[in-house]
């Protein structure tokens, strides 16, 4: 069985490791690696029937800091093989390493407040362990990202232009759909995501409205769209499935 990948959490506090070690690697009997293989196994952000005998055992949390290691912008050796996410975390460390390091500071006490579940597909304990790995990682990662002012500032813009509050993909107005239990309803996108950028002041201009549907699908797969290039694809779904075109 191979065990799942490693979640950016995860990633985060091995890096932490690798930073404290002046951005070299740590070996298997090195006891700060015991130390987060037994972290991390009693974390509940992995189901227990995907994990193998080995999941995240001394070898593996090695491993990965040796990933790590390599990828550092002063690594002038060959790098391993590691992942996407990786890199991104280790650049972010590399470029705002106080406040990367307070980020897994905050992600080992909210750990805490979680206890090892036996979690099994298909079980109750399954759902309570999915809601629990999302409520970690929000308050790690987004609540601390998420400033709610430069939403508010986008809606008072639009309302002052006389626009109505709607997706600017596909039109759709909550307010018209549910009526008063819609209405003013919208979700807030960062036209470049926080995860890409980091922490960065944000202005109207940065934002985008969008429904939850359209939201979601920029967001899906490897390389997220721009709200124009979602556009695109709706407009170009409309012209093939009405034969009409769409202006």
């Amino acid at each position: 069985m191979r065990d799942p990948p490693w979640k950016r959490d995860e990633i985060i506090l091995a890096c932490a490791l690798v930073v404290d070690n002046s951005w070299k690697e740590l070996r298997p009997g090195d006891a700060r690696v015991a130390e987060l293989s037994s972290f991390l196994r009693g974390l509940p952000l992995h189901l227990q029937n995907v994990r193998s005998e080995a999941f995240r055992g001394v070898n593996s949390v090695s491993r990965k800091t040796t990933d790590l290691a390599t990828r550092c912008p002063g690594y002038s050796g060959a790098k391993t093989r590691g992942s996407k996410l990786d890199t991104e975390v280790v650049l972010a460390f590399w470029r705002e390493p106080e406040r990367m390091m307070a980020a897994a500071a905050r992600i080992r006490a909210l750990a805490g407040e979680f206890k090892e579940q036996p979690l099994v597909d298909g079980s109750d304990e399954a759902e309570e362990g999915s809601a629990m790995e999302g409520r970690l990682l929000l308050r790690a990662h987004r609540v601390r990202e998420r400033n709610p002012k430069p939403k508010k500032a986008k809606l008072a813009q639009v309302r002052r232009k006389g626009l109505l509050i709607a997706c600017e993909v596909c039109s759709f107005d909550f307010g018209r759909f549910y009526g008063p239990h819609g209405e003013g309803y919208i979700e807030c996108h960062h036209v470049v995501p926080l995860h890409y950028i980091g922490e960065s002041e944000t202005r109207s201009a940065d934002l985008a409205l969008l429904c939850s549907n359209c939201h979601r699908m920029i967001h899906r797969g490897k390389q997220w769209l721009t709200p124009e290039q979602l556009r695109e694809l709706v407009e170009g779904q409309g012209r093939r499935g009405s034969g009409l075109t769409v202006v």
